[in-house]
């Protein structure tokens, strides 16, 4: 007979919104959920409206892609900002598979509105109608359209961060080892927020969240699997698609990692902070106690959700420096 599954305690703040999730019933992901789980919850109009109402402004502009296919970046900014400044290119989470490049921009708006960056959201191609290399392929296509337009962003080229969140951070980190391999945009920095690394489901913490929590281990197979198809879990994986299998990771940017204690991702975000130490790279890393997946957005007021995101802006303030007041902009 089995041993039954243990794992860490979720922080009791956090239980309440686990518990009206649970009181849903079971969560199964299918293709079917996916069209609308690729849809925004407000109108492009909306949101707009709202981020005028916080002194920004959005405009897109259409790239090349992988192979030469046409994708799309959004490029938000302070109305009226000048002269170049910090690019962030942020990269939306969803398992590869789901999720909005417009969707939780307002998680920017400190570095937006205390830092004046340029924050270049990329519409990367989703499996499994673009399975493997098309996502992170796409990705690194529009960093590479940031730094040879830098001028005309407004952007500092030396001065490029990209960031994500779940497959968004993994898609990052594989991003910023194609820069690397390739010579391409040289990043400042790379943050990795619950980075999806790891395609191989061997970590303790794919077990202890099984079934449980946020974005569990089921909702990350069928993430891989819609990813890479038959090659998941094989040899027949690359690097940039699964970095936790880099065994090289020297010459990144540094670095920023978080997750929680009891989310599905600890271990690989774990052992990849640990490679990053190994090959000599600035890195910083975070775990959370008793948080899930998702946390700081889906339980905000949560206390560790404020420690986690003090703790991302004292990173930015010693990255980027100290904020300077807007009505000192030019």
């Amino acid at each position: 007979m089995s041993e039954p599954t243990v794992r860490p305690p979720f922080d009791p703040e956090l239980t309440g919104f686990l518990d009206a999730v649970a009181s849903r019933g079971a969560f199964t992901l299918t293709e079917d959920m996916l069209p609308g789980m690729r849809q925004l919850d407000v109108t492009e109009d909306v949101l707009d409206a709202r981020l005028r109402e916080r002194g920004l402004e959005r405009s897109s502009v259409t790239v090349p892609g992988h192979r030469g296919d046409p994708i799309t970046l959004a490029v938000i900014r302070r109305t009226g900002r000048t002269g170049p400044t910090t690019a962030v290119y942020t990269i939306h989470g969803g398992g590869m598979a789901f999720g909005h490049h417009l969707g939780n921009l307002e998680s920017y708006d400190g570095w937006l509105l205390d830092h004046d960056v340029v924050l270049v959201s990329v519409d990367y191609r989703l499996a499994p109608e673009h399975p493997d290399p098309y996502p992170v392929e796409d990705c690194y296509a529009g960093l590479v359209w940031v730094a040879e337009h830098a001028d005309e962003l407004g952007v500092d080229p030396a001065r490029i961060v990209i960031a994500g969140q779940s497959a968004g951070a993994g898609l990052a980190a594989g991003t910023a080892l194609l820069a690397r391999d390739r010579r391409g945009p040289s990043l400042a920095a790379q943050i990795l927020v619950s980075p999806m690394l790891d395609d191989r489901d061997a970590t303790v913490s794919a077990a202890q969240i099984d079934g449980v929590g946020i974005a569990d281990r089921q909702m990350t197979r069928f993430g891989w699997q819609a990813y890479l198809g038959p090659r998941r879990g094989t040899d027949d994986v690359s690097v940039y698609a699964a970095p936790a299998r880099a065994t090289d990771l020297s010459g990144l940017p540094a670095t920023y990692l978080d997750c929680g204690s009891a989310e599905v991702f600890r271990d690989e975000t774990v052992a990849y902070a640990s490679a990053l130490w190994a090959a000599g790279v600035d890195a910083e890393l975070h775990v959370w106690p008793g948080a899930f997946h998702g946390f700081t957005s889906m339980v905000p007021q949560a206390t560790v959700s404020k420690r986690a995101t003090a703790a991302l802006a004292d990173w930015t303030r010693r990255l980027l420096g100290e904020p300077e007041p807007v009505a000192r902009r030019t």
